[in-house]
C-alpha cells in the first residue's frame, strides 16, 4: 500500500472519531502537507517517467542500428564463406588438372627420353643412316619428312605442357593468394558478427532495463494521482467537518451564554459563580489488563466515558509506565503506522472481518506499514505523544467503522 493510501485509511477511520474543531482544523492541515506532497512526489516521477521515455527511444533505436549491422555482418560473412567455397572448389579443379598435365608431361619425357637414347646410339648421322637405310630415295626422303615431324611435334607439345603448367602454377598462386584474403576477411567478419552481438546482448538488456523503470514510474504515476485524488476528497471532508464542528460549538457558546444571562442576569460575579467548577477524579483507578490484552494498567478513561481532556472516549485509556510495551490483541497486518494530531505516535491493525484496533499516544511504533503481527506480538511502547499530560494508551476497537466496547470484545477471546 502506498503512503499516500495509508493516510487516505488512517484518516478514514478517523473521521468518525469525535474530535473537538482544533482537531479536525489539524487533520485538515496534515492532510493538505500530505497532499501536497504527493503532487511534489507526482511532478517529479512524471519528469522522471518522461525522462525515461526519451532514453527508451533513443536505446530502441540504437538497437535497431546495431541489428540492421549485424545483418550486414551476416550477410557479408555468408558471402565471403560462399566466395571462399568457390575458390576451394576452383583450386581443387586446378590441382586435378595440374596433376594431369604433370603425368603427361612426364609420359612426353619418357618418349623424349627414348628418341634421344636411340638417337645417341645412333650417333650424330642418324636421319642420313634412316636414308641409307632405305631401298628406294622416296621411300628415303619420307622417313626423313616423319622423322622431323616427329621432332617438331615432340617438342612443341612438351613445350605446350610446360607453358600450361606454368600458367596452372601462376593461377594456383593466385586462387591461393585469393583465398588467404578470404580466410582474412571471413575471420574479420566473425570477429565484427561476435563483437556486434555482444552489443546487441547489452543494449537489449539496457532497453529491457529502461523498459521496466519506465512501466515502475507509470505504475507510480498512476497510483500517486490516485492517492492524490483521495486526499483532494478528504481534505474537502475535513474542511467541511471542522466547519460544521465550529459552527456547532460556536452555536453551543452562544447558547450557554444565553442560558447563563437568563439564569443570572446580576453580571459578571454571578456569571463566574455560574461556571461550573473543575471537575477532578477522585475515585480510586481500576486495574485492567491480562492475557489477550494490549497491556496491562490503571484504567483512566472506559468506553463511553470521558477523557482527561472532556472528550468522549469510544475506546479504553489506560494508564502504564513510560516504554511498556503494547501488543497487538489478535493476528493481522498494520495499515497505519504514524503521527496524528490528537493521537500522537499511532498505529492501526487491520484484523479482517471489518475489525480494526487502534494504539495512540505511543513513546515509538515497532512496526512498519505492512508488518504482519501476531496476537501478543509488541507493536508499539507506551508514551504521551500528542499532547497527553501523563503516559498512558487510548486503545480502541471498530467494527465496519462503528466502536466496539474493548472490553467486553478482549474479555471473549
Amino acid at each position: 500500500m502506498s503512503a499516500g493510501l495509508r493516510v487516505f485509511a488512517a484518516i478514514a477511520l478517523l473521521l468518525a472519531l469525535a474530535w473537538p474543531a482544533a482537531a479536525q482544523q489539524g487533520n485538515s492541515r496534515d492532510a493538505q502537507r500530505r497532499l501536497e506532497k504527493i503532487r511534489r512526489e507526482l511532478q517529479d516521477v512524471a519528469a522522471e517517467r518522461r525522462k525515461l521515455e526519451g532514453q527508451r527511444g533513443t536505446a530502441s533505436r540504437e538497437l535497431r542500428a546495431v541489428d540492421e549491422r549485424v545483418a550486414d555482418s551476416s550477410r557479408a560473412l555468408h558471402a565471403a564463406e560462399t566466395e571462399l567455397a568457390r575458390e576451394q572448389t576452383a583450386l581443387l579443379q586446378l590441382n586435378a588438372r595440374r596433376e594431369a598435365l604433370r603425368t603427361q608431361q612426364a609420359a612426353q619425357r619418357r618418349e623424349l627420353a627414348v628418341l634421344l637414347r636411340a638417337a645417341y646410339a645412333q650417333g650424330d648421322h642418324a636421319p642420313l643412316k634412316l636414308m641409307l637405310a632405305q631401298d628406294r630415295a622416296a621411300d628415303a626422303q619420307r622417313q626423313l619428312a616423319y622423322y622431323g615431324y616427329l621432332q617438331r611435334q615432340r617438342i612443341q607439345r612438351t613445350a605446350a605442357l610446360s607453358a600450361e603448367l606454368a600458367e596452372l602454377e601462376r593461377v594456383e598462386t593466385q586462387i591461393a593468394e585469393k583465398r588467404s584474403a578470404l580466410d582474412a576477411a571471413r575471420a574479420r567478419q566473425q570477429t565484427q558478427l561476435a563483437t556486434l552481438a555482444r552489443d546487441r546482448r547489452a543494449r537489449a538488456a539496457t532497453l529491457g532495463e529502461l523498459e521496466q523503470q519506465y512501466r515502475d514510474r507509470r505504475a507510480r504515476e498512476q497510483a500517486l494521482g490516485s492517492d492524490a485524488k483521495a486526499l483532494q476528497q478528504l481534505v474537502s471532508r475535513l474542511r467541511a467537518a471542522a466547519a460544521r464542528a465550529a459552527a456547532e460549538r460556536a452555536a453551543a457558546e452562544r447558547a450557554a451564554e444565553r442560558a447563563a444571562k437568563r439564569a443570572s442576569p446580576s453580571g459578571s460575579k454571578a456569571g463566574a459563580q455560574a461556571r461550573p467548577p473543575r471537575q477532578t477524579a477522585t475515585a480510586a483507578l481500576v486495574r485492567v489488563g491480562g492475557f489477550g490484552w494490549p497491556l496491562s494498567g490503571s484504567l483512566l478513561a472506559g468506553f463511553g466515558g470521558r477523557m482527561p481532556d472532556g472528550r468522549a472516549s469510544s475506546g479504553l485509556l489506560i494508564a502504564a509506565a513510560l516504554g511498556t510495551p503494547v501488543r497487538a490483541v489478535a493476528d493481522g497486518n498494520v495499515v497505519f503506522a504514524e503521527w496524528m494530531t490528537g493521537y500522537g505516535l499511532i498505529l492501526i491493525v487491520d484484523h479482517g472481518n471489518g475489525y480494526l484496533s487502534l494504539y495512540a499516544h505511543n513513546e515509538s511504533l515497532l512496526k512498519d506499514v505492512g508488518a504482519a503481527v501476531k496476537r501478543g506480538d509488541a507493536v508499539a511502547r507506551v508514551g504521551n505523544s500528542g499532547g497527553l499530560e501523563r503516559p498512558a494508551l487510548y486503545f480502541e476497537l471498530r467494527r465496519n467503522g462503528q466502536p466496539v466496547d474493548p472490553g467486553s470484545w478482549l474479555r471473549r477471546q
